[in-house]
């Protein structure tokens, strides 16, 4: 009698071809199901547990990466094969750097230079192991040494045939060129990058953590049609692979990003709530903090302010820092001191040039809510020097809005007027609508400040209608009240300056205090005092005073 084969024995076989067919068509969560079971049958060698591993990462298992990754170490080990041994201890070690876990991420890293001190031949091992290194010294601002070792990295994937360390190295490039200033050239590369992560040169993990870089670089300088179009190719990506997990939160956040930048709010909020709904299913293993911001975000804009400040604090709890947003919806309540103070501490937390540039436009409009000129003309001059050294849309727009608003409230209409109107093309072309239409609302009341009533209402109308299509509601209600009919308060032969001077002459200020918040000199207020008694043929400023309780230019209250 012929007896048949032994399926329970060729079990184990079965489903390791089955789970590398799987590896290979891109089945992540098909491909971990079968090397894990045939992991259970027989070990797996070194090879096949890296592909467990890998298929572990992509359906969000990160614990039990590390976990595989570690018996992948150990049985190169055990192989003779040191440099795939090291290659295992740099992923080990970089996804610890990656989560801040410096001690743990040096051991590992270590290690995995220990294994190739007696290597006699160029590795693709040790390139990657300087990675992490050149991570440090972008961390630390030091572009130059940053850039000098990636294009040596570069040169090392390049020689070797490694299209993964060479896209990295080359993407690590263009990051560094971008900090030191140099952004079309630093943009370049990080295309050329791209070029070997859509044609898919590299592998999956690789792929995915360079599209999140690029992409979080572009969005870092404001190449926002670059984000755009990266973004929505790595949504392609991941559609295309039905069983991912990983990198599919960080794509639906930078979606809500450039959706709600260029004026899709509930889109926005909706592909937020996606990212956030992955975790809370057990889809993700980490909060996507970014996710809690974005949401916060579109909300505070809508004006609603009491769920927008929780989604702030679930933003910081996942790590995240909500600035400027939160500084913002401190001023919409009302809580001016504490908006000021908030958006001071996030500037003083940082030197980067990119991240002060994000947050240095809030704190021109919170100073200036608060009357502090002094402090507006000082963030908005670090705009201006920002916005003539790197050559980026959005940092020409911002200082150019900055520069306008700030005229605006120093009583300057005609000048804020050339800056507003420059800054509203830039926001035109950028297709940011919200922004355009902010400064169109303040194009309405410089052109209100110099008689131009008609101008000023069409101006106000275009930017209400603009808010209208947005829903930001609140921006609605404040144009709405300044569209209705004006009652033109006497102004007794003053001019608006005067009236101001005046103003704070009541409040007990004297001529130099008034001078450094008018930001003007101590001569050119005397001269004001001086007219304005002559004006209202009064013989000092404590009959001043009277005269404007009397006459309610100045209310008890204030």
């Amino acid at each position: 009698m012929i007896e048949g084969p032994d399926l329970t024995a060729m079990q184990p076989q079965g489903n390791l071809e089955r789970g590398r067919r799987a590896y290979a068509l891109g089945a992540w969560g098909d491909a971990h199901a079968l090397l894990a079971a045939a992991d259970r049958e027989a070990t797996l060698r070194g090879e096949d547990l890296d592909r467990l591993a890998t298929s572990a990462f992509l359906i969000g298992r990160e614990e039990e990466f590390e976990r595989t990754l570690e018996r992948a170490h150990r049985a190169y080990q055990d192989a003779g094969d040191r440099p795939r041994a090291a290659r295992c201890a740099f992923w080990i070690g970089f996804g610890l750097f990656l989560r801040g876990e410096t001690g743990p991420a040096s051991g590992w890293l270590a290690r995995g230079r220990r294994l190739l001190e007696d290597e006699e031949r160029e590795t693709v091992e040790a390139g990657y192991l300087l990675l992490p290194v050149i991570e440090g010294h972008m961390g630390a601002g030091d572009w130059e040494q940053a850039l000098e070792m990636a294009r040596d990295v570069a040169g090392i994937g390049t020689r070797l045939g490694d299209p993964d360390l060479a896209a990295a190295a080359r993407h690590v490039e263009g990051r560094a060129l971008l900090g030191m200033g140099a952004v079309e050239e630093g943009l370049a590369l990080l295309d050329e990058a791209m070029v070997a992560v859509t044609s898919g040169e590299l592998s999956p993990i690789m792929t995915g953590l360079v599209y999140c870089s690029v992409i979080g670089s572009c969005q870092r300088v404001h190449a926002l049609g670059r984000a755009r179009e990266w973004t929505a190719a790595l949504r392609r990506w991941c559609e295309d692979q039905r069983q991912l997990v990983a990198f599919t939160s960080t794509c639906l956040v930078h979606r809500a990003e450039i959706l709600q930048l260029h004026g899709s709010w509930a889109e926005a909020l909706a592909e937020a709530r996606r990212a956030r709904a992955r975790h809370a299913d057990g889809l993700d293993a980490r909060p996507p903090a970014a996710a809690f911001t974005q949401e916060a975000e579109v909300l505070r804009l809508w004006g609603e302010l009491d769920a927008a400040e929780e989604a702030y604090g679930d933003a910081i709890r996942a790590g995240a820092e909500p600035q400027p947003g939160l500084a913002l919806l401190w001023l919409a309540r009302g809580r001016v001191d504490a908006s000021a103070a908030a958006i001071g501490r996030a500037l003083d937390a940082t030197n980067d040039p990119f991240e002060r540039a994000r947050l240095l436009p809030a704190q021109v409009e919170i100073l200036l809510a608060a009357r502090d000129l002094r402090g507006a003309r000082r963030a908005c001059e670090e705009l201006e020097s920002l916005a003539a050294r790197f050559d980026i849309g959005v940092f020409q727009a911002t200082a150019a809005q900055a520069r306008g608003a700030l005229a605006q409230a120093e009583g300057r209409p005609r000048d804020a007027l050339v800056d507003l109107h420059l800054a509203w093309r830039q926001w035109q072309a950028l297709e940011v609508p919200y922004e355009a239409a902010r400064v169109r609302e303040l194009i309405g009341l410089a052109c209100r400040a110099l008689g131009d009533d008609d101008g000023g209402r069409l101006e106000l109308e275009a930017a209400r209608a603009t808010y209208a299509d947005l829903g930001a509601a609140p921006d609605c209600a404040r144009v709405e009240a300044l569209l209705r009919p004006r009652i033109v308060a006497p102004t007794y032969g003053l001019t608006r300056r005067e009236l101001e001077v005046l103003r704070l002459v009541a409040a007990g200020g004297s001529n130099k205090g008034i001078a450094d918040e008018l930001s003007l000199s101590v001569k050119t207020i005397e001269r004001h005092v001086s007219n304005i008694l002559a004006k209202l043929d009064v013989p000092s400023r404590a009959a001043a005073t009277a005269w404007a309780y009397e006459h309610e230019i100045v209310h008890p209250s204030e």
